[in-house]
């Protein structure tokens, strides 16, 4: 027994040892990602229409030949692209051709349903990266939140200061909602169980429109959609066919509608918020066919492992560092503020390879 634990000991400390290095460099992943992001590699590899040599990509980028390998070594060894051999070469640096995988499409800048590049270089922008730096000392010493901390203002006012910051998060903040409502939306019995009977609907907290722009295409049953956000984000917000913008407080009135729909906004707010927020949507509401559809991640319980709670994770600590009191939330979590805003019941629902679930508040 006692040889079978020094083992098991061994073993751990062995792992423990390479295991620290992914936390020393930990960013350097994220570092990489974004420098093929902003090379543009994605995009030249699908422009090219299929395999490109490590000279061709060269030429299309305009960049040094070794340190693009270096990189795409990197990248390729991740799995991030795909290598492909080329027969008869001797030089190490022209050994392979270089082919997208669905992750690295995931990364063009294009402006595609599943890409993801526009978020990935919203957080990592020095205004994101700022408040981690902060972090302990949040949890330490006053409790300030920790991007007020590392830039003087919470981040919806920092916002409205900055112009360029506030176009970034809206491009970020729209890539990840095309990517939730084309998964909604392409499972056809779940985009049809959620809105069906609807007739009217406000997206609160709707950003620039790109939600209510794809259900306006996919639910022509819904004959008016509302994109409604605060004054100085629906000034800049693009006209789209069928969506109406309307600026308001969402803590002091809702417009009104058969559903209300919140998409990745309630985990930015505490519980006492979430619940006023929540309670204005029910007052929007009818009382007997209205609904609340909420689009968030459902934190799971317990010990239980898995890719999307591992992700979950990860987002209640981004919710840490850049939000006053907003945080990811367990079911408990959600029956809590749903009970307390005064909804008899609600259902949830996962969502295909999303980490966000749709939850549907009655009233």
């Amino acid at each position: 027994m006692s040889v079978q634990l020094d083992n098991k000991e061994e073993e751990e400390e062995e792992e423990a040892q390479l295991d620290i290095w992914k936390y020393i460099f930990g960013f350097v992943e994220q570092a990489v990602v974004k420098c093929g992001i902003e090379l543009g590699i994605a995009d030249a590899i699908e422009s090219h229409g299929g395999p490109i040599t490590l000279s061709d990509l060269t030429s299309s980028i305009g960049c040094d030949p070794s340190l693009l390998y270096r990189i795409m070594r990197f990248l390729t060894y991740r799995n991030i692209f795909k290598a492909i051999p080329i027969d008869g070469q001797q030089d190490p640096q022209h050994y392979y051709a270089y082919a997208q995988t669905p992750l690295s499409r995931r990364l063009m800048m294009r402006k595609g349903e599943h890409c993801m590049a526009a978020l990935l270089l919203l957080e990592t922008s020095p205004v994101m990266l700022a408040p981690w730096h902060s972090l302990s000392a949040r949890v330490l010493v006053d409790g300030k939140p920790s991007f007020e901390k590392a830039l003087g203002e919470d981040l919806l006012s920092y916002a409205a200061a900055n112009p360029h910051y506030s176009d970034l998060y809206n491009e970020g903040t729209a890539c990840d909602a095309k990517q939730t409502m084309a998964a909604i939306i392409e499972k056809g019995s779940c985009c049809s169980e959620i809105f069906d009977g609807v007739t009217s609907l406000v997206d609160v907290g709707g950003g620039n429109g790109t939600t209510t722009h794809m259900l306006a295409k996919a639910c022509p049953w819904i004959k008016r959609i509302i994109n409604f956000d605060l004054p100085r984000v629906i000034a800049a917000a693009p006209h789209c066919d069928g969506v109406e913008h309307v600026a308001g407080d969402m803590f002091l009135c809702v417009p009104h509608a058969d559903a209300a729909f919140l998409m990745w906004m309630l985990h930015s707010w505490g519980d006492e918020e979430c619940i006023q927020i929540l309670k204005k949507c029910r007052e929007a509401i009818p009382k007997e066919k209205g609904r609340v559809i909420i689009v968030e991640t459902v934190i799971e319980e317990g010990g239980k492992q898995g890719s999307l709670k591992d992700v979950g994770l990860v987002l209640d600590m981004v919710m840490m560092a850049h939000t006053n009191l907003g945080k990811e939330r367990t079911l408990k979590e959600w029956d809590y503020v749903i009970k307390m805003a005064g909804f008899s019941k609600f259902t949830v629902k996962t969502i295909p390879n999303v980490v966000k679930s749709v939850i549907m508040a009655f009233p």
